[in-house]
């Protein structure tokens, strides 16, 4: 396994824009300045940088008057006019030699007919967020018993050289069974298959999922922002 370095991890200071303009670009809408996902994909927006001036009359004339964005892994200022709707603190987490990934059996992929379970099981957990096409952004494998979905995780944002692992989620009658964990190992085993390294993400308050994460062979990288702001 490759060791992560600095230079090899500067890519996850800004994950959205180097998804987009990278494995993820056949999906990318905008310009030089901002793009954004499909807006049935995900509601995440890559800028290319905070610093640029005309930055948020990109942004305004990407999404249009009363949209709303999701700003990640930054904490810019909000221009007048612009309405934050809400803000949280998140971790960013990576793998380390310590995670010992592997396939399981049990795991199903999931895609565009499973899409409907897909939802229901977000909705029911809210590991995040999750819409009508998130499927397209990568591998998503499931556990069902008695043909039902009862737990989820799959691929997210892909900077170049990583793969996020995302939509971790366990029906609340299958919880402490492990489900979240072989998810995690099996979505990570694929991940290294492809000469990608995994990271992840979990809000700050939650502290018994960041535990099972390091516990599993995670580390944290870095603190980020999480904000919700509307266009004017």
């Amino acid at each position: 396994m490759t060791d992560t370095t600095i230079a090899s991890t500067s890519v996850l200071d800004n994950p959205a824009w180097n998804s987009l303009t990278g494995a993820h670009a056949h999906l990318a809408v905008g310009g030089d300045l901002v793009k954004r996902y499909p807006a049935d994909v995900s509601p995440f927006v890559g800028v290319r940088s905070w610093e640029e001036p005309d930055v948020w009359d990109a942004i305004a004339e990407l999404l249009g008057s009363g949209a709303e964005l999701a700003i990640s892994h930054a904490d810019p200022e909000v221009p007048a006019g612009w309405a934050q709707t809400w803000r949280g603190e998140g971790v960013q987490l990576v793998e380390t030699p310590r995670l010992q990934t592997r396939p399981d059996e049990e795991v199903v992929e999931l895609g565009a007919d499973d899409a409907p379970e897909m939802l229901a099981l977000v909705e029911r957990n809210q590991p995040g967020p999750f819409l009508p096409r998130t499927y397209v952004l990568g591998r998503y494998v499931g556990i069902r018993r008695d043909g039902k979905l009862i737990a989820m995780a799959g691929e997210r944002l892909h900077p170049a050289g990583w793969t996020e692992i995302s939509a971790v989620a366990t029906d609340a009658d299958y919880r402490r069974q492990g489900l979240a964990s072989r998810l995690v190992l099996d979505v990570a085993f694929h991940i290294q298959e492809r000469g990608d390294r995994a990271l992840m993400h979990a809000a700050a308050a939650n502290t018994g999922a960041i535990a099972a994460y390091e516990k599993l062979g995670f580390e944290l990288r870095r603190a980020t922002p999480f904000t919700g702001v509307r266009v004017p």
